[in-house]
């Protein structure tokens, strides 16, 4: 192991204590902490240009380590909820499995305080960005499966994933979601999930117009309509319609359909008048 390399383990040695996995590769886990504002600015410039080369950077950890979290996170639901359908399973692991929460993980374990930013990333308050923080907390994952991987062979690989999952991902969070669902109550935030995808995607931000409110007070009914505003402030066509009994859950089932909409779904339903 390189000097260099063996004084950054040690220096890891609360985060691998917080992932209850001692790494026999460290190099895994100083990867898999690698912003690509860092390893750009480690890498060797030559006339202004980055060299071509091996890349540094957590991002290719990152996909590996999706696939791995989707994987363990299903299994666990599978295990501990026999009597669930299909369609229940697949929302609660979308919740559990969401960018959101993935940060809230890092955050607790206080995998930001080993994140390695570039300068401009520093300074901007990269450390407790949601998007860094939940896709450094994935190429981590990654990190773990490889390196039980290449201790304990293919069957070993999962089980040091499995075992952080189950305490960290799972756990609490996944017994109060259940709870949530359970009781009948609308799983998720479409409306939050929605503002995250369209920031993802740099498609315009969302604006919610109560086109039009029905009934008596005690049984109002709402329609809202969901247009996306481009950087020049325009308004764009219609993304979705939705209709509720308060303006909040027409405004979730717009956010709903839209979503749908934006992943290719077909949706057979109209949204109810009003």
């Amino acid at each position: 192991m390189h000097k260099a390399v063996k004084e950054e383990s040690a220096a890891l040695a609360p985060l691998q204590s917080a992932l209850d996995h001692t790494f026999a590769h460290p190099e895994l886990l100083i990867r898999a902490l690698t912003h690509r504002s860092q390893a750009y600015e480690l890498a060797v410039v030559t006339n202004g240009t980055q060299e071509a080369g091996e890349r540094t950077d957590n991002e290719r950890l990152e996909f590996l380590g999706d696939a791995v979290l989707g994987l363990v996170v299903a299994e666990g639901l599978f295990e501990n909820h026999p009597d669930w359908q299909e369609g229940e399973l697949t929302r609660l692991r979308a919740q559990l499995v969401s960018r959101r929460h993935m940060a809230d993980v890092a955050l607790a374990i206080g995998l930001g305080d080993h994140l390695r930013l570039g300068k401009g990333e520093e300074r901007s308050g990269g450390r407790k960005k949601v998007a860094i923080l939940a896709n450094a907390m994935e190429a981590v994952i990654a990190a773990m499966f490889l390196d039980a991987r290449r201790k304990g062979g293919a069957k070993g690989g999962l089980e040091p994933v499995r075992q952080f999952a189950h305490k960290h991902i799972l756990g609490p969070a996944a017994d109060n979601l259940a709870r949530e669902l359970r009781s009948g109550a609308t799983l998720g935030d479409h409306k939050s999930a929605l503002q995250e995808h369209l920031q993802a995607t740099h498609a315009g931000v969302p604006v919610y117009l109560v086109e039009g409110e029905s009934g008596p007070d005690h049984r109002k009914r709402f329609l809202v309509e969901l247009r996306l505003r481009a950087a020049n402030g325009q308004l764009g066509d219609s993304l979705a319609s939705g209709a509720g009994s308060t303006k909040k859950k027409a405004e979730q089932e717009a956010a709903r359909r839209a979503l749908a909409r934006l992943a290719g779904h077909p949706l057979h339903e109209e949204p109810a008048e009003v």
